[in-house]
């Protein structure tokens, strides 16, 4: 029998809107020993990075921590915990991840009531909150950078209108945390969901969470129901109000991570040790330097792709400023351009879903991808790729262009 190879993955330059590329002090962090997870020592590690999440959420918040499991899993972990059978929940789509929380919300038994705006757009808050008005959700629940179409969606003026028609206001922040402004309390937002494998340039694996007073008294309402229900011999009258999961359980989830320490699971240590180190190179970094790096890059990137003659998609009031998303030419065929970057230059872009699956590409400049280097070997070979596959790129243009935004920053 062949023994395994070793492994050994490609190293790539990966431009995507996630995963991206790691941190390397981030990988070095992985690396160090294993402690037990009631060892004082990880517990205050644990207590360390729920302060540091704090400050990355902008919150006063008594939760912030992270689920482990991939960025859906905190979603589903605080809809899961707030969404009882029949609530009205509200879901503004406008990419492929507002259709994501639409279904997670059906499934727990909610009463879905969508709104759609075409994709590379996003809503006027007034639209939203007309129509929050018109059917009194008990939830809101709405994604604030959208990936799949590289736009961002305001979100304060929304916040506000959930707390005065006493709505919980859930938002998906996983790609935006750690690279532009996420401003949980003063945008009145109730629970806030991010990712590790984007901005943070942490691996996916993780998925921090933060919530308020306001989530935590609906989750102590479900658990008094319920332990009643189950200490009563009567038959159950509310049967809905049980939390339908026990990993996904956030009121056993922060006892896990209160000094109480009730175990609930085994923490993913190596995971957790990923994370801090994240995010203190996000805190070392300073957050409104962070935001300002991320929209330099964003801005060189867009620029090159335009002076090469390519057509950025979407409404550009509303760009994520990490992700470019780009009108594959006409005549060109765009999953073989992507094939040449991967095998030729070691680069990999991303293509997208649904409506805009071959329409465009997608070009991420989040966390430790975006770099100068990685936006200036990206446009290099995104331009000669096209050259080959006969699209009358300007040459030379695109990087020209990419260094005068960066000289413009000096």
């Amino acid at each position: 029998m062949r023994p395994y190879r070793d492994l050994a993955p490609s190293l790539r330059m990966i431009m995507t809107p996630g995963p991206v590329e790691v941190d390397p002090r981030v990988l070095r962090a992985m690396s160090l020993p294993i402690l037990g997870q009631f060892d004082p020592e990880f517990t205050e590690i644990m207590n360390e990075t729920m302060g540091m999440l704090q400050k990355l959420f902008q919150t006063g918040n008594r939760w912030a921590y992270p689920i482990d499991g991939s960025s859906r899993s905190g979603i589903e972990a605080v809809l899961t915990g707030l969404v009882e059978p029949g609530d009205r929940v509200l879901v503004p789509i406008y990419g492929r991840f507002g259709h994501l929380l639409a279904e997670i919300a059906e499934r727990l038994g909610a009463e879905v009531l969508t709104m759609e705006q075409e994709w590379g757009t996003v809503f006027e808050p007034e639209a939203v909150i007309r129509r929050m008005r018109e059917t009194r959700p008990h939830l809101v629940a709405m994604v604030h950078g959208e990936t799949s179409t590289g736009r961002v969606q305001p979100l304060s003026e929304v916040g506000r209108a959930c707390r005065e028609l006493d709505a919980l206001f859930v938002v998906d922040a996983v790609a935006t945390i750690g690279g532009m402004e996420v401003q949980t309390d003063a945008w009145m937002i109730d629970a806030v969901i991010g990712g590790t494998q984007k901005c943070l340039s942490v691996p996916s694996g993780m998925a921090p969470v933060t919530y308020n007073d306001r989530v935590e008294a609906k989750l102590h309402r479900r658990k008094r129901i319920e332990r009643g229900l189950r200490d009563s011999t009567n038959a159950p009258t509310n049967e809905g109000a049980f939390i339908r999961s026990n990993y996904l359980d956030l009121s056993q989830l922060q006892d896990y991570w209160s000094p109480k320490r009730l175990n609930h699971h085994t923490e993913a240590t190596s995971m957790l040790y990923a994370l801090r180190e994240g995010v203190r190179l996000v805190l070392e970094e300073g957050l409104p330097e962070r935001f300002a790096r991320h929209r330099l890059h964003g801005e060189a990137l867009s620029a090159g792709l335009s002076a090469m003659g390519l057509e950025l998609f979407g409404d550009p009031s509303c760009k994520l400023p990490m992700v470019a998303c780009v009108n594959i030419p006409e005549g060109i065929d765009g999953e073989s351009v992507r094939r040449m970057l991967l095998h030729d230059f070691n680069i990999e872009i991303a293509s997208s879903f649904g409506p805009l699956q071959g329409r465009i590409w997608r070009i991420g400049t989040m966390g430790y991808s975006g770099r100068k280097s990685n936006v200036l070997h990206t446009l290099g070979a995104l331009e000669a790729s096209l050259l080959r596959h006969g699209f009358g790129a300007n040459a030379g243009a695109a990087v020209q262009t990419a260094l005068d935004v960066y000289g413009r920053d000096v």
